[in-house]
């Protein structure tokens, strides 16, 4: 699969341009998510990940650096060794041994809900964040009914999931640094015998602004489109 995506402000202006390209070697998949931002930011994400009858982490490593993320992250995680790696600059890599869930789903959270039944009441899986060490918290993951949308004039209907992030028994300091009380985050697909992605809308860093992500189409020179055209790409 190769898609072509756009990321916009609250006030509707596109922040950033994004590709994702997911490449199946038997039962292992490598998908490289990453957006190029108007203001030179970065978010670069490779995932390998198994789906032998199911979903199961290999390995994550997530970059974000630029005047859009406060706080550059540099993390790895290797879940066979069970060990995750924050690189930032300047300091030694801080390497880390973590007991890492069976359901860890960085790196995967559009996969997994993509292929959740839409009768499902609740499915909820793992996320691994620095706080400032690594900590294991959970994302419940629920539906909310369906939305309607315009398909080139033609009226169809997302499936609407929403996601929320559960600290548990966290509290003090580390849940602020996580973000204390961190906002839902909306996830809409299309079901169907080949569900689709179609747009998230969520905070991207603790504290941060909610940006909404959705698929960008081709925008040729010499029709009036809009689309994702005001992008400029490094």
């Amino acid at each position: 699969m190769h898609g072509f995506l756009c990321v916009r402000a609250q006030d509707g202006h596109v922040i950033a341009a994004g590709e994702l390209i997911q490449v199946a070697h038997g039962s292992t998949v490598t998908a490289h998510l990453v957006f190029h931002f108007r203001d030179g930011s970065l978010d670069d994400e490779t995932t390998v990940f198994s789906e032998r009858g199911s979903f199961r982490l290999v390995s994550d490593h997530h970059i974000q650096q630029g005047p859009s993320f406060p706080t550059p992250m540099d993390l790895t995680i290797d879940v066979m060794n069970g060990q995750v790696t924050s690189r930032v600059p300047g300091k030694a890599p801080a390497i880390y041994s973590v007991k890492i869930p069976f359901d860890l789903a960085n790196g995967l959270v559009g996969t997994v809900v993509k292929n959740i039944k839409p009768n499902t009441p609740e499915t909820k899986v793992s996320l691994l964040v620095m706080a400032p060490k690594p900590l294991v918290v959970k994302l419940d993951i629920t539906p909310r009914g369906q939305d309607p949308f315009d398909l080139i004039g033609l009226p169809r209907k997302a499936l609407h999931y929403n996601m929320q992030i559960q600290l548990g028994g966290v509290t003090g300091v580390v849940a602020t640094l996580i973000g204390k009380h961190p906002s839902d985050l909306q996830i809409w697909v299309l079901g169907g015998d080949a569900p689709s992605f179609l747009r998230e809308d969520g905070q991207w860093f603790a504290d941060g602004p909610v940006w909404s992500t959705e698929f960008a189409s081709p925008d040729w020179p010499d029709t009036a489109h809009p689309g994702c055209r005001e992008v400029t790409l490094p």
